[in-house]
């Protein structure tokens, strides 16, 4: 039962993680749906995160290389990755790349710091992600439909206004079911990025930020952890891998002739059955 779970978690987390509809609220709301929850059950869902970072890494390995300062990027025939040349002063490479991602990511983790505690004890339930996925489902409604014309193409195109623009939307992503992914790309069109430079860059800087986050609230957690876990974390951790690196692809395809307002509307559905369900509950 618990290993079937964990594969389904799994599944969840690896399908959700860089598409606009939010892992975490998609996992709290599976998990009080199907009674995984808990401390060990909240540990699970941390590290199988990692999973879906692995993915990210794989499929942009060319880019991550690329960010070695000094180091020319050779990108793999057929990678969804651009060409680039790390050994320029400009670009998102070398030195200027990590400046960009360090840059997007600060601002949440500043906020995440402070806000932690009361995220943790206030928000982590099907009630708030629903709030969450509503506000969220109507942002990439309201983006398609009055978004400035993109003026940025590309991520070489992007600069450190962008990079901070990118980073302080980031931040509403620190309300579960906002979606990180979500709330980037949302900032990203507004400043006028085209949608799937504004997705690609949403994926590379998820990486520095779900690095930094899980470890934290691993390290939290580690009270509850035993080696007999092990398999089960390793199970769910291959499972999102694989289900986050066919997510990826699937949803760089889809930009290329689909807007968001699907996965708006979407959201908007899941998030009306999350309150006409957990709200009856409560009530009754």
């Amino acid at each position: 039962m618990l290993y079937g779970l964990a594969t389904l978690i799994g599944i969840i987390e690896g399908l959700t993680e860089f598409i606009p509809v939010s892992s975490t609220g998609h996992m709290i709301i599976a998990g009080h749906l199907l009674g995984f929850t808990g401390p060990r059950a909240d540990a699970f869902e941390i590290f199988i995160q990692l999973g879906a970072i692995l993915a990210v890494v794989g499929l942009y390995r060319d880019r991550f290389l690329a960010l070695i300062p000094g180091r020319s990027g050779v990108p793999a025939p057929g990678n969804i990755a651009d060409t680039v040349d790390a050994t320029a002063g400009t670009g998102f490479s070398g030195w200027r790349g990590l400046g960009l991602l360090a840059l997007t990511t600060l601002p949440a983790l500043v906020a995440g710091k402070l806000a932690h505690h009361y995220i943790k004890d206030h928000l982590f339930n099907p009630i708030t992600v629903a709030i969450g996925l509503a506000v969220g489902g109507a942002g990439l409604i309201l983006v398609e439909r009055f978004r400035p014309a993109p003026r940025k193409t590309g991520l070489d195109s992007l600069g450190w206004q962008e990079a901070l623009w990118v980073g302080l939307f980031q931040c509403l992503a620190l309300w579960p079911g906002m979606s990180r992914s979500g709330s980037t790309i949302i900032g990203g069109m507004i400043k006028g990025i085209d949608r799937k430079t504004t997705a690609e860059y949403s994926f590379l800087a998820a990486v520095p930020v779900m690095i930094a986050a899980t470890g934290y609230d691993l390290y939290k957690s580690r009270g509850f952890l035993h080696a007999s876990d092990a398999p089960l974390f390793a199970l769910g951790f291959v499972v999102s891998l694989v289900s986050a690196w066919f997510a990826i692809r699937f949803f760089i395809r889809f930009l290329a002739s689909h807007t968001l307002k699907g996965f708006g509307w979407y959201r908007i559905v899941v998030a009306a059955f999350t309150l006409w369900y957990f709200s009856g509950r409560q009530l009754g």
